[in-house]
């Protein structure tokens, strides 16, 4: 079944502005159809001329019409002349007829979508009759507002062309609404809507007084005031905003009505946002825990890196002071991790980012002074969560260690290579290398070890056991070495 965009591909006069409009309507139009309680369709002529369904728009509000999905469909021929005279007319279109839709009867209203001098399709509004057999002042309002917003459509002034929404949890139709006149007055308010401002501490009847009055009393000093709020308030602009007092917050949303001689009055859409904004300060601090949790750690390893540095130096004999050295690579490795981790908001770190300064600070440590070792990437790791992370970088470190200490030696110059393919939690890595070859480097299918031979069992533990992958090492055909792995990772498998 075809989609929107597919649709709107099958009419080559369409350019990008037409295109951008259409999308815009379909993006904003179901506050329409909640404020009406009725089913949206929005139809255009395809490339053979026959009225096709390109979107539909189902009410929050009440039980759709259209259980099943009908883009794509073609209308039938027989709705065709009253179709046309629809695309022909000025204003909304309301069919002559009643049709049945299983046991009950639906009126179609039709208004013509025109921009940029064009009518570039018809939206359908179908309402269930019997939906207004006992119509209260509510659903009277909310029915009168959507209608308004309907006309908009035709004379091009819906959807907004200068709308601003900047807000999360944009405020709903059952959210609560209120309906203000021209001057800013609430005429009418839902119960809902009440409820939200006696939320941030409203006593008073919003009945008859401007909710711009209302709003501003609500405020004290310290509290913040976001620069839309007056607009919102007044309902001059189609704009989001907060008001943010009294330990709660109400998101806002502005809809300006306008008739053929300018603005008419609004609908403001309001929304109890205030425990939303309470969990999302406690994941904040939480977040900002966990970075400083990772950033001292970072610095306790830089701390005992320094130490191993220090007690390196003490010592005299030529064997501990490589291992403590080594060491002391070990752990500036696991540090530089939580280096990245500590600039995140989770627990998922940059790994390109960070394995890249990783490697080329360990070829700078392997290399002797008048050596020229070189190191490049291809393809990208990805974003890694910490569990994989910190062994991957301690199995990619000992690998280029290995690299510059044995396939180099003595050599002046030379040039490795890391390439990453992943799909997934599937993860292949390649370093390739063009020294020595692979006598050097391997032993019995193992990294060649030097002291206590920690780096071997570093590369095949977390390779082998934790991530549960395999390594290959192989003469490279050019001359070298070149190592395979291939491993899944275990945090990025259990997010799948």
């Amino acid at each position: 079944m075809a989609d929107f965009s597919q649709i709107l591909a099958t009419r080559p006069d369409f350019d990008d502005r037409d295109r951008e409009w259409l999308h815009h309507l379909v993006a904003d139009w179901q506050v329409v159809a909640d404020l009406s309680f009725a089913d949206l369709l929005l139809l255009i002529k395809n490339g053979e001329g026959r009225y096709v369904v390109a979107e539909q728009c189902r009410p929050s509000t009440m039980v759709t019409l259209r259980a099943d999905d009908i883009v794509g469909k073609v209308v039938p021929e027989d709705q065709t002349a009253e179709l046309d005279a629809a695309m022909e007319g000025e204003g909304v279109y309301r069919s002559s007829v009643l049709r049945d839709f299983g046991s009950v009867s639906v009126c179609s209203v039709y208004a013509p979508v025109r921009a940029n001098g064009k009518t570039l399709g018809l939206v359908v509004r179908e309402t269930n009759m019997t939906t207004r057999e006992s119509n209260g002042r509510y659903e009277t309002e909310s029915i009168n507002a959507g209608k308004q917003l309907f006309k908009m459509i035709p004379r091009g002034q819906f959807p907004y062309t200068d709308a601003v929404m900047s807000q999360r949890h944009i405020a709903r139709m059952s959210d609560g609404f209120i309906i203000l006149t021209v001057d800013g007055i609430v005429r009418y308010a839902s119960p809902n809507a009440i409820s939200c401002f006696r939320r941030i501490g409203l006593l008073a009847t919003m009945r008859g007084h401007y909710l711009s009055e209302l709003g501003v009393n609500l405020l004290h000093t310290d509290d913040p005031v976001d620069d839309q709020l007056p607009l919102v308030l007044s309902g001059k602009a189609a704009v989001d905003s907060e008001i943010c007092t009294n330990h709660s917050a109400v998101s806002l949303r502005s809809l300006p009505l306008h008739d053929e001689n300018g603005r008419m009055g609004a609908i403001v859409l309001c929304r109890d946002v205030t425990e939303l904004r309470r969990r999302e300060k406690e994941l904040q601090t939480k977040d900002a825990t966990i970075s400083e949790i990772h950033h001292r750690v970072k610095n306790n390893l830089q701390a005992v890196s320094a130490l191993l540095r220090l007690q390196a130096r003490k010592t005299k004999s030529e064997e501990v002071k490589n291992e403590l050295k080594e060491a002391q690579r070990r752990v500036q490795t696991i540090a530089m991790v939580h280096e990245g981790l500590s600039q995140t908001a989770d627990e998922v770190v940059d790994f390109d980012k960070v394995i890249s300064k990783l490697l080329r600070m360990a070829v700078d440590l392997a290399t002797m002074r008048d050596q020229h070792i070189n190191i490049s990437f291809l393809g990208k790791f990805g974003m890694m969560p910490a569990q994989d992370a910190t062994p991957l970088s301690l199995v990619l470190t000992e690998l280029i260690t290995n690299c510059v200490e044995h396939g180099f030696e003595g050599r002046q110059e030379g040039h490795i290579t890391v390439s990453a393919g992943r799909s997934g939690a599937n993860l292949n890595v390649v370093v390739e290398d063009d020294g020595v070859g692979l006598d050097s480097e391997a032993h019995g299918g193992m990294a060649r070890s030097s002291g206590s031979g920690l780096g071997t069992q570093i590369i095949n533990t977390f390779v082998t056991n934790d991530f549960g992958g395999s390594v290959q090492w192989q003469a490279r055909r050019e001359g070298g070495t070149r190592v395979v792995l291939d491993m899944t990772l275990r945090a990025a498998q259990s997010q799948m």
